[in-house]
């Protein structure tokens, strides 16, 4: 669906296409190196914005198209990697964790968005947490199964690191979401099948 109201793939894919540039942007800014192998970077910001701009499927697919750029040899995984080579970092289980991340916060996006004022941002910043927890749990598991080989209390104390910078980027995700919503209260619709 399109800021005015209709329906439309090539609207679908446009959306697509930009909040995959934007999460490879995002990745690309420099990454604060913390010492464990897993930089902190804005890629969290952009997946979950991703879910609560664009909602839970489209958001999705921004960040397989993001994925699928880095594995085809684009150097836009965070570091400069690029191509299979990314599944032997410690930070693949977020990276596989994204799709669903972005899926859970515009599921939840969906269903408050049509909520008002500070009561709107408060239900953006909860879907930003959950979309982000749930990539957390992905790269836990990454950590504990992964190049890592961490054992799960060690995996759980390592990922508390991101957690507020993590926390920051979701009340930013959440203001941008609210901001995006008042513009163009259509965007987040969910798709309707076309009748005759």
């Amino acid at each position: 669906m399109d800021v005015t109201g209709r329906h439309s793939v090539a609207n679908d894919l446009a959306l697509v296409a930009v909040f995959g540039a934007l999460i490879t942007a995002f990745s690309i800014v420099p990454a604060i190196p913390i010492g464990i192998g897993v930089p902190i970077t804005l890629q969290t910001l952009a997946v979950v914005l991703a879910g609560l701009v664009i909602g839970p499927w489209r958001g999705a697919l921004a960040t397989l198209l993001y994925i699928l750029v880095g594995l085809a040899g684009l150097p836009v995984f965070a570091g400069g990697i690029a191509g299979p080579a990314v599944f032997a970092r410690p930070s693949i289980g977020y990276l596989l964790a994204f799709p669903l991340g972005a899926i859970l916060a515009g599921l939840i996006a969906r269903a408050v968005v049509r909520w008002r004022g500070f009561a709107q941002y408060a239900g953006f910043f909860g879907a930003g947490i959950a979309g982000s927890l749930l990539i957390h749990a992905g790269g836990i598991l990454g950590l504990i199964v992964g190049v890592a080989h961490l054992n799960p209390t060690a995996a759980f104390l390592t990922d508390v690191a991101f957690w507020p910078a993590d926390l920051l980027k979701m009340f930013v995700a959440s203001a941008i979401a609210v901001a995006v919503h008042r513009a163009f209260p259509a965007v987040l619709a969910a798709r309707r099948p076309v009748t005759a």
